[in-house]
């Protein structure tokens, strides 16, 4: 019996199923939205590249049971596992989770998987029922996971928009701006399945062919934040320089055209964290210029400064107002843009010097499947 077919019976959060020629990785949380906690990421990692070297797994699936495809990271276990024990806690998570994700967006054989638990991967699928949002920074964190990388590269400024207010995007609205690379119908998802299992060989070209044969091209809404003339307005708003620069032309630009998304996006910005606004900005910023690795690599510095508290203590508050008491009311320390300062922010960019969690420490691979796939600025 394969030794990862042992994990099914050890730890059920997540199944490893499959036969000599393919293999499923099932995230098995629904009640949890599918969000990953330490153990699941310690056994993907290990499992996935046990997959990559075996020579007689031709290609993985990775799905999900349940209506969510993945929350991403747990944070209610993280934040509760620092509380009770020692920050190091949290960063053991986040050194683990970065690997798997390099690992995915570099991965040496097909990987078919929804879009949400790695933006950075060669297949990138999604459904009606899909929904991406990147809140972090109203809980006192940012966009993390490379998202500095794939948001950067969105067309425009649409990244920083998606970063900074939290915006919710749909299946349709994902694939039109590259964050998903194919759109199928949930009920087709099967039939895809089946005929990937039956497939000959694991060549990508036959694989795409494969799944262009499901992939449908949706209409988006009628108000979807993805038409031309709200675009126009993002890059217009969110090209400027600082994040009161943004929320100030975003202020300007409701008082002549009162759309509701405008409003939501003010709103969003306003209720969230001011220093994750603006290490959100820089780190967005940063990514544009950056290959994945360089990109996860300092998102890791700052996630270990913001579990350290190392300027504010926003990601404790943050978790305690919106996940833990749920008052919905957090007291943001410093509590306006106008009080974090370049050399707050700075700080969070920097360097820790505790030697166990000094660097982040990322394999060479190949080039990133983003960089071939996402849409060019």
């Amino acid at each position: 019996m394969p030794s990862f077919c042992n994990f099914k019976t050890e730890l059920n959060k997540v199944l490893f199923e499959g036969d000599s020629f393919y293999r499923e990785v099932i995230l098995n949380r629904p009640t949890k939205l599918n969000s990953l906690d330490y153990e699941v990421i310690s056994l993907m990692l290990k499992n996935f590249r046990d997959f990559e070297t075996d020579s007689t797994v031709k290609f993985v699936i990775l799905k999900a049971n349940g209506r969510a495809f993945s929350a991403g990271g747990d944070v209610v276990s993280i934040v509760s596992s620092m509380i009770t024990g020692h920050w190091c806690f949290g960063a053991r998570f986040y050194k683990k989770q970065f690997n798997l994700d390099y690992l995915l967006a570099t991965y040496k054989k097909p990987l078919v998987r929804g879009a949400g638990l790695c933006m950075n991967g060669r297949f990138r699928i999604v459904t009606e029922k899909a929904v991406f949002a990147m809140p972090e920074a109203s809980i006192g964190l940012f966009p993390d996971v490379g998202a500095s990388h794939f948001l950067s590269r969105l067309p425009g400024n649409f990244g920083e928009y998606l970063g900074l207010t939290g915006g919710r995007l749909n299946g349709a609205e994902m694939l039109a701006c590259g964050l998903a690379t194919h759109f199928l119908f949930s009920k087709d998802l099967s039939l895809l399945e089946t005929a990937l299992k039956t497939l000959p060989s694991s060549d990508m070209t036959i694989i795409y062919q494969v799944i262009n044969k499901f992939a449908q091209k949706p209409k988006l809404k009628q108000d979807t934040i993805y038409q031309t003339q709200r675009l126009e307005t993002i890059n217009k708003c969110f090209s400027k320089d600082t994040v009161e620069e943004i929320l100030l032309a975003l202020e300007n630009e409701v008082k002549n055209n009162p759309e509701i998304w405008i409003n939501k996006a003010i709103n969003s910005m306003k209720a969230a964290s001011p220093t994750s606004l603006k290490i959100t900005l820089r780190s967005i910023r940063a990514g544009r210029l950056q290959n994945l690795k360089l990109c996860l690599t300092r998102e890791y510095t700052i996630c270990c400064n913001v579990l350290r508290a190392t300027v504010s203590n926003d990601l404790y508050e943050g978790s305690r107002a919106m996940l833990f008491d749920k008052d919905k009311k957090p007291k943001w320390e410093p509590s306006k843009l106008e009080l974090v300062s370049k050399e707050m922010v700075d700080r969070y960019f920097n360097g820790i010097d505790e030697d166990d969690w000094k660097y982040l420490q990322i394999p060479e691979r190949s080039v990133t499947s983003m960089d071939v796939l996402m849409p060019k600025l």
